[in-house]
């Protein structure tokens, strides 16, 4: 059993950042891909963005390409999201995921393991 525990959430304002970090228990870290998914109140969860095990292939949903980053230390065995630039839609309940494969989709059913959750609010 893999256990992820995620934290960074907090309030900010629209243009502001915030960096969400995801703690895995796997250790290597590096033997899944690993993703960050989202989810608003009233909406499904969405993919966010993905990493391929090795860090060399990522993949970002259209709504945050080229304002969010992810990002992994395989030595401390933890996961980022770097998010700038953020706006009142990226209000949600953010959630770190260990994927099936070396490298994955932005697909739920493609995730084994999933973190409690970190709170995102972004005000006008």
């Amino acid at each position: 059993q893999v256990q992820l525990v995620e934290s960074g959430g907090g309030s900010v304002q629209a243009g502001g950042s915030l960096k969400l970090s995801c703690v895995t228990s796997r250790s290597p870290a590096n033997s899944r891909c690993m993703a960050w998914f989202r989810q608003a109140p009233g909406k499904e969860r969405e993919g966010v963005a993905v990493l391929s095990v090795d860090s060399a292939s990522s993949y970002y949903a259209a709504s945050v390409r080229g304002r969010f980053t992810i990002s992994k230390d395989n030595i401390k065995n933890t996961l980022y999201l770097q998010m700038n630039s953020l706006k009142p839609e990226d209000t949600g309940s953010y959630y770190c995921a260990e994927g099936k494969a070396w490298m994955c989709g932005l697909s739920t059913s493609e995730y084994n393991y999933w973190g409690q959750g970190t709170q995102v609010a972004v005000s006008p």
